[in-house]
């Protein structure tokens, strides 16, 4: 292992959390949640688990979420992308609990009016499922279009959708 790797590895640590969705892993590095995955990530199987201050609350935030009484997260986000990532994701936090915006909203609402295929690409890598909302992003028609980087993950967002009443 490099020194730079070895050093990136302690200063994360990782947390697992059972909700009605499955198994998620948080990760967080020190400064906010780095990631949020749906079973455990390869990515992350060095990481060391500990039950961190800020993974306590991040589990307890998920928790009051799946009960339906946690509208929107207040966590600290160590968030890594592209410029145009970035923008993306700030828009689906702007997304309200219980509502739904298409892909060509959030296009709009980030200034690339014929972005709707990039938006659907950020979206796909956005780290922190959930937490960052991207399962509020519907197609044009209304359709529930891919989830988690996944088509076989659709059930999850339509359950996190039922959840919040926007289905």
């Amino acid at each position: 292992m490099m020194k730079q790797e070895a050093a990136t590895i302690l200063n994360k640590k990782k947390c697992f959390v059972e909700t009605p969705v499955g198994v998620l892993e948080l990760v967080e590095d020190g400064k906010g949640i780095l990631s949020l995955s749906f079973g455990p990530s390869t990515a992350a199987e060095k990481i060391p688990e500990e039950d961190t201050p800020l993974l306590v609350e991040a589990k307890k935030q998920l928790g009051e979420y799946f009960l339906g009484h946690r509208k929107e997260f207040d966590l600290p986000l160590s968030l890594h992308g592209t410029e145009f990532q970035m923008r993306d994701w700030q828009a689906l936090l702007a997304i309200p609990y219980g509502e739904t915006r298409s892909y060509g909203d959030i296009a709009k609402m980030i200034g690339c009016p014929k972005g709707s295929r990039a938006v659907g690409m950020a979206n796909r890598c956005n780290p922190v499922a959930i937490i960052i909302p991207c399962h509020r992003v519907i197609g044009s028609d209304g359709k529930l279009t891919g989830y988690a980087g996944k088509n076989k993950a659709l059930h999850i967002k339509e359950y996190l959708l039922k959840l919040e009443g926007a289905l």
